[in-house]
């Protein structure tokens, strides 16, 4: 547990942090979050984090006054403070206590900061297994696509997944469109040409899928965003999973279907190279 926290303007003790009992967030999960990393005090593509932050709070209403300059300084004291530098990050913004108006509204601003556990370095090696989530993704839902704190549901898949010795379930929607896993965005590799679902499926916009479309691009692999199925995922010759923690993790087994040929395969292989590459050359240590 980190000795201090950022909690809506300044810094606290950790055993000293609370939230009010009428929090939104607390109560009805009305609030976002963002899980980041820092390399070297830096934090991975922060901008996009931001970013990904604020559209979803315009969008679902969750009523704050801050902006990247003030989170920026925030987030960058709990690293200071807590002495790290390879860190795990969340910000968790929520629309505070319960009240009658938007203006009367007081948001919840908690940034915590911990250090960093990557995945089993096997994971890399030899890949792993996912399953497929026994829910479904309403896509009507106004949450789907954004990173709220009405998680239950994607911990619940979790769960059960590693129940079976599974690192991920992947979710799909209720027209059977290949989705998302839990906490990870889903690639596909078929002919050499790389596949993910459309940021419209809806799918969360994610940080490490950003970086990830954008490598494709400068290594000169074809990209294709579209619907995908479940036999498009069974005759992919490579899977993988991204976010900003988890990086690029292949993917060798679905349930008891055999990924390829069972071993990482090359277009994995090199985005995942290129992947941390990228952490290495934006995360220098500062001057």
């Amino acid at each position: 547990m980190p000795d201090k926290v950022f909690l809506n303007h300044g810094l606290v003790n950790a055993k000293q942090a609370h939230i009010p009992v009428a929090d939104s967030g607390f109560l009805y999960g009305a609030g976002l979050f963002e899980t980041m990393r820092s390399r070297n005090g830096v934090v991975f593509h922060l901008e996009d984090h931001l970013d990904r932050l604020f559209q979803s709070a315009a969008k679902l209403a969750i009523n704050h006054d801050y902006d990247k300059n003030f989170l920026t300084d925030a987030i960058k004291s709990v690293l200071d403070a807590n002495k790290l530098t390879e860190a795990r990050l969340r910000l968790t913004l929520t629309n505070g206590p319960i009240s009658e108006t938007a203006e009367q509204a007081k948001p919840t601003l908690l940034i915590t900061a911990a250090a960093l556990q990557l995945y089993p370095s096997e994971y890399y090696q030899t890949g792993v297994m996912v399953v497929l989530c026994p829910f479904r993704q309403n896509t009507t839902e106004p949450i789907c696509g954004h990173k709220t704190t009405n998680y239950y549901p994607r911990l619940l898949a979790l769960t059960l997944a590693r129940q079976k010795e599974a690192a991920e379930a992947l979710w799909f929607t209720a027209d059977n469109r290949l989705a998302e896993g839990c906490v990870s965005n889903v690639f596909l590799v078929k002919d050499g040409v790389l596949q993910t679902p459309t940021l419209g499926t809806p799918v969360l916009p994610g940080v490490a899928r950003k970086v990830v479309c954008q490598l494709a691009e400068t290594e000169s692999i074809e990209l294709v965003e579209k619907d995908l199925q479940i036999e498009d995922l069974l005759a992919a010759e490579e899977v993988f999973l991204t976010n900003v923690v988890m990086e690029v993790l292949p993917v060798v087994s679905i349930e008891q279907h055999t990924v390829g040929d069972g071993n990482v395969g090359p277009v994995t292989q090199k985005l995942r190279s290129r992947f941390l590459e990228t952490i290495e050359k934006e995360c220098r240590s500062p001057a």
